[in-house]
């Protein structure tokens, strides 16, 4: 099945105030291929207002950023990589809005040329990031550890303040930043939690945690996912369209 989480698409639609379209990854390299040119990314990114890149229980491939093979039982997903990794240089090139969470700044750091930690938990220095799945669901996205706002940065402006509580649900996270990105936030180990393209045109951003879990009930997400959504709404006004976000796939699997 190709499918996304309701949080993703609440999150969009009620703090973005856009509606939300998912993609669905059945396609290798920039053509979506069978389909041929007529859908191709760039095509692809004509019709949107924005491009919105979700969590997912998947790594990325660590042939994409020369990484070492993965610990046996690691849960991949090829094609989305093969959508979502050129897409999101696609978009950024033609000044789409992009907001990415979790996998999603994982995607972005490796399409600019970064590296990931597939287990920051064993990384030395590094602490243990991951949710205890013994707890309630509502538990395992509450708050987990402070990050520090870059001051005069993005995020440091929509939180009125450099320091915000935040939850923490990943085991893959960013090594080596890649080009062109800034950051935007770290954790208190010195994990960067929070990356900006720094040359995009339009919002692009990438956080490492899940500021859509109960969106309205945290008045910081709901400032990141207004900010997307005004970007979107600018992006739409400008094209004279209805406003339109894509949701990259988040598969389960079945």
């Amino acid at each position: 099945f190709h499918a996304v989480g309701e949080k993703y698409i609440d999150a969009v639609a009620h703090g973005a105030c856009a509606f939300p379209v998912l993609i669905p990854a059945f396609g290798e390299g920039r053509d979506l291929a069978p389909l041929g040119e007529k859908y191709g990314l760039d095509a692809v990114v004509e019709r949107l207002d924005g491009l919105f890149l979700t969590g997912s229980p998947s790594n990325v491939m660590p042939q994409h950023y020369d990484g070492h093979a993965s610990v046996p039982g690691t849960l991949h997903d090829e094609q989305r990589d093969c959508l979502t990794l050129p897409l999101i240089h696609v978009a950024v090139d033609a000044g789409l809005p992009l907001f990415a969470v979790c996998r999603g700044i994982q995607e972005v750091n490796v399409a600019f040329g970064g590296s990931l930690h597939q287990r920051i938990q064993e990384v030395p220095g590094k602490n243990d990031h991951r949710e205890d799945k013994a707890l309630a669901r509502e538990d395992q996205y509450g708050p987990a550890h402070e990050i520090a706002l870059t001051e005069g940065g993005l995020l440091a402006g929509l939180a009125g303040g450099t320091e915000v509580m935040v939850n923490s649900l990943h085991s893959q996270g960013i090594d080596r930043i890649g080009d062109g990105l800034v950051i935007e936030a770290i954790a208190p180990d010195g994990l960067i939690e929070a990356v900006r393209v720094e040359q995009a045109s339009a919002f692009a951003l990438a956080v490492q945690w899940h500021p859509e879990w109960r969106v309205r009930e945290n008045p910081f997400s709901l400032a990141l996912f207004e900010a997307f959504g005004d970007a979107v709404k600018a992006r739409a006004a400008a094209r004279g369209s209805r406003e339109r976000v894509v949701l990259a796939d988040a598969r389960v699997l079945a």
